[in-house]
Order: C-alpha cells, then sequence, then structure tokens
C-alpha cells in the first residue's frame, strides 16, 4: 500500500508561514482589543474557512467576548465566485450588540457584505468586519473590510483553514496551490 501524498506538495510557494501568520494574528488581536475590547462583542467566524483564524485570534483576547458561527459562501467546489447562501445561521440574537465578522479571506467581497447587510437589518448595534487574507484585485462589491491581516496577490492560495475542495485546510502555513491541480474545474 502506497502512503498518501502530503498536502504539502500541492504547493507551488508559501505565501505566509506560520510564523508570519502568528505575527499578523498577535497584530489584528491588538487593534481588536484597543477598538472592540470595552464592548463586548460577539465575533462570528464564516465557516468553514476561518475556523482556524478565529480559534488563534480569539485566544489573544483578553477581554469579554461571545462566539458564534455562519456558514455562507459564494464557491461550492469551484473557485469562481457566485451567489452568497446562507446555510447555518447564527445561534445568538445580534438586535443592540457589537459584531466582529472573522473571515480567512476577502476575495470578491460577497459574502461579508451579504453578511454584514443581513447582521445590520437584524439590528446589530455595530458590525465590524476582520479577514486575515484581502484580495483587492478580485473584488467584485464595493466592500473593504475594517481589519486585514495581509494583502495578497490574485493567487489560489490553501492552508491554516483555506481548502480547494474541501482539502488542505491543515497546513500550519498559506501556500499558492499548483495551478495543474485546479485549473480544470476553471474552464
Amino acid at each position: 500500500m502506497t502512503a498518501p501524498q502530503s498536502p504539502r506538495d500541492d504547493i507551488a510557494e508559501v505565501v505566509l508561514s506560520a510564523e508570519e501568520i502568528a505575527e499578523t494574528v498577535d497584530a489584528l488581536a491588538a487593534r481588536l482589543t484597543e477598538d472592540v475590547g470595552c464592548l463586548q462583542p460577539i465575533m462570528v467566524g464564516v465557516l468553514t474557512g476561518a475556523f482556524v483564524f478565529l480559534a488563534d485570534l480569539v485566544r489573544r483576547l483578553d477581554f469579554p467576548l461571545e462566539v458564534d458561527f455562519v456558514e455562507a459562501s459564494s464557491y461550492g467546489e469551484s473557485t469562481v465566485g457566485g451567489e452568497v447562501v446562507i446555510r447555518i445561521d447564527l445561534t445568538r440574537d445580534v438586535e443592540g450588540r457589537h459584531v466582529v465578522l472573522v473571515d480567512d479571506i476577502l476575495d470578491t467581497g460577497r459574502t461579508l457584505s451579504a453578511l454584514r447587510s443581513t447582521l445590520r437589518k437584524r439590528g446589530a448595534r455595530s458590525v465590524r468586519t476582520c479577514c486575515l487574507l484581502d484580495k483587492p484585485d478580485r473584488r467584485e462589491v464595493d466592500f473593504e473590510a475594517d481589519y486585514v491581516g495581509a494583502k495578497i496577490p490574485d493567487v489560489f492560495v490553501v492552508g491554516y483553514g483555506l481548502d480547494y475542495a474541501h482539502g488542505h485546510r491543515n497546513l500550519p502555513f498559506i501556500g499558492v496551490l499548483r495551478t495543474e491541480l485546479y485549473q480544470s474545474t476553471q474552464a
């Protein structure tokens, strides 16, 4: 029996090392502490990509907060964005509360824009957005995150919670996926 291939073998280059990610998360946590530390926010992770980032982020926040999750996406199984679909909704009422939406990557802007709008309609007192990565070249709607860890070029990245077809989330770094692995799905 042949051993399974490592997800590391699918990486063309590393964009952010584990150490660089840790420094980025520390910097975001410091900014959030300054801005929302006294507001007892609900930190809302956008599943599934943000789970690793959110876990690391909230462990660096030393103030009262709650954690909840929403599953929303505009991708499905492909790399091309489409309509935003909310599959799993929050378990907490956001009316009158401060909310920080936490996502792995800001790409087209559709998902976070739709979620921010939904939370505002539900009466959230404030809605801030925090993304580990930002790909401004891919933006399809007028949207900018309040907190961004790193801007990256328009490359397909995986690792640290980001996936391709549900794989590669377990990589401790963020890397560019080898083009030949996904180019047939873009045709």
